[in-house]
């Protein structure tokens, strides 16, 4: 080990010294305009921009610096975990909890939540999405998720149980799936539109022989229109373009799928009653890549209002649409909170909330309206 880390120090030193060296002549080469002094700080920015232009290390250094770490001792910039075959996957699968609490936290936040909308008679059922080293583990190299990410699956799906919140199990529908294709990307965090439709007859299958939901009377049909090349976002951590993209995991096929109304469709084909489900999640459900929202649509045999959002995980969104009111979720009957299993791990950015708010919701007081801290007024509730 001792051996590899002065490797690894060796290198790095290496590379940074060829790398000023060669920046050293444009720095000679720089000439400031004339009204430009040291007094007035502009001299100093006017050399860092020049200098920033002519070090390779902006350009050509980091890449040179990423090979080194990918090429020789198999890693990323954190964020990533190098598995095997060009599989990628995100650290936040590996790693502990934030601290030793945030899980329980973050219980107590989803128990508020249902129980804010049974007050409004809403039923709620949490979408529990498995992480991908759990579907992938054969992908999965030398690092290994901590016993804690291990046991989380499980776990978590005993304590939905408890809380009367427990859906479709989506390990074992997503799992027996892989022999139709990939259900999850190789090289990004996120399902393929096989994945996401292989879990939304999954969710669609358990509500209505629990009879949450009966099978609606519109009917979609979902086809390909093509395919794309596809970048994915854990590719970013392995910043080797353009200087040594060849090393890099191959970029892979994105089929595009579209689900539509079908001309034939009985019941509501103009959409003049509105929906009385809704979907509520991450990335997975916002993304229209995925087509998740086209799926369930295609499943369920009705419309669903969709406030699933990028970048925010799972709880922000769905606090952002309680915290506007009974008037906002009337006429709901049931929403669908898709969760992956990570989140559950990982802190929240809970700034735009009033903490008051927070800590009355779901306690049957006056909470309804947050006082708002929401940095301005929330989207429309419907989406295509």
């Amino acid at each position: 080990m001792r051996t590899i880390h002065i490797l690894y120090s060796a290198t790095f030193a290496l590379v940074l010294v060829a790398l000023s060296l060669a920046s050293m002549p444009n720095l000679f080469r720089f000439s400031a305009a004339g009204e430009t002094t040291f007094l007035n700080g502009k001299l100093t920015h006017a050399i860092e921009k020049h200098y920033d232009k002519g070090f390779p290390v902006k350009e050509f250094g980091t890449n040179v610096w990423a090979a080194v770490e990918y090429g020789l001792f198999g890693e990323g910039r954190p964020g990533v975990v190098i598995g095997r075959d060009g599989w990628l996957f995100t650290s936040e699968e590996f790693k502990p909890a934030t601290k030793p609490d945030q899980v329980e936290d973050n219980w107590k936040l989803i128990t508020r939540v249902r129980d804010e909308l049974r007050s409004r008679g809403i039923q709620l059922q949490v979408v529990l999405l498995p992480a991908k080293a759990r579907l992938y583990p054969e992908f999965v190299a030398e690092q290994r998720p901590v016993a804690e990410q291990q046991a989380l699956y499980d776990q978590a799906r005993e304590r939905l149980g408890q809380l009367g919140l427990q859906g479709a199990d989506l390990y074992a529908a997503l799992e027996g799936g892989k022999q139709q294709g990939l259900v999850f990307l190789r090289t990004d965090t996120h399902w393929t539109p096989l994945g996401a439709e292989l879990a939304a007859r999954a969710v669609a299958d358990d509500l209505q022989r629990r009879h949450l939901l009966p099978h609606g009377e519109l009917s979609y049909a979902t086809r390909q229109v093509g395919s794309e090349t596809h970048k994915g976002d854990l590719l970013s951590y392995l910043p080797l373009d353009p200087y040594f993209a060849a090393m890099q995991p191959a970029k892979e096929p994105l089929e595009k799928r579209v689900t539509e109304q079908s001309d034939d469709a009985g019941g509501d084909l103009f959409g003049d009653s509105a929906p009385q489900v809704a979907l509520v999640g991450t990335s997975y459900s916002a993304n229209p890549k995925w087509n998740f929202l086209g799926a369930l649509r295609q499943s369920l045999g009705t419309d669903l209002y969709n406030y699933a959002e990028d970048g925010h995980g799972p709880l922000v969104p769905m606090l952002r649409l309680l915290a506007k009111g009974e008037e906002e979720t009337q006429g709901l009957k049931l929403v669908l909170w898709e969760v992956p299993e990570r989140y559950l791990t990982l802190p929240s950015d809970l700034s735009e909330f009033d903490p008051q708010w927070l800590a009355q919701l779901g306690s049957g007081r006056e909470p309804a309206q947050q006082q708002l801290a929401a940095k301005g007024p929330a989207k429309s509730v419907a989406a295509p």
